[in-house]
């Protein structure tokens, strides 16, 4: 997948970070084919959406700018583990400790649904934990301001 294009609308250089513009809907070419992921179905058409994005190192970034943003993939496979690993472990640890006592079909669903709750709960926390590592960054700047 291409890096997401955005339009600088604001830049704070103390921290350093800068609000970004981009397309809700993010276009590659899988998604082109009609064979992506489905993460643009629920996306609402071409909405646009304001982004905080760390600047990196060196790039001089100034409002109007366009520029390419990305999340480090490893980021990304952190995100993911959160999101469905923690959910689904904890589905599976209910379900197992339920059979495991010998309480039959009905306990184990409800114990595999308590543990998707307590997971969504713990991934919940963790993501609002690591929030700093999920916060997208600006790799390149492709067009200057026009003043």
């Amino acid at each position: 997948m291409e890096n997401p294009r955005g339009r600088v609308l604001t830049v704070d250089i103390d921290t350093p970070s800068a609000v970004v513009e981009v397309a809700a809907a993010f276009n590659c070419a899988r998604c082109a084919a009609g064979k992506g992921c489905g993460a643009g179905l629920f996306g609402g058409g071409r909405q646009r959406r304001h982004i905080e994005a760390h600047i990196t190192a060196g790039i001089d970034v100034r409002e109007g700018d366009e520029v390419s943003i990305e999340l480090a993939p490893r980021h990304l496979l952190n995100a993911a583990l959160i999101v469905y690993g923690i959910p689904l472990g904890g589905a599976l640890l209910g379900a197992v400790v339920a059979y495991s006592l010998g309480l039959g079909d009905l306990y184990a669903a409800i114990a595999g649904l308590a543990g998707i709750g307590a997971g969504i709960a713990i991934a919940h926390r963790r993501a609002a934990r690591d929030q700093c590592q999920f916060t997208p960054t600006i790799v390149a700047r492709l067009g200057h301001a026009r003043y």
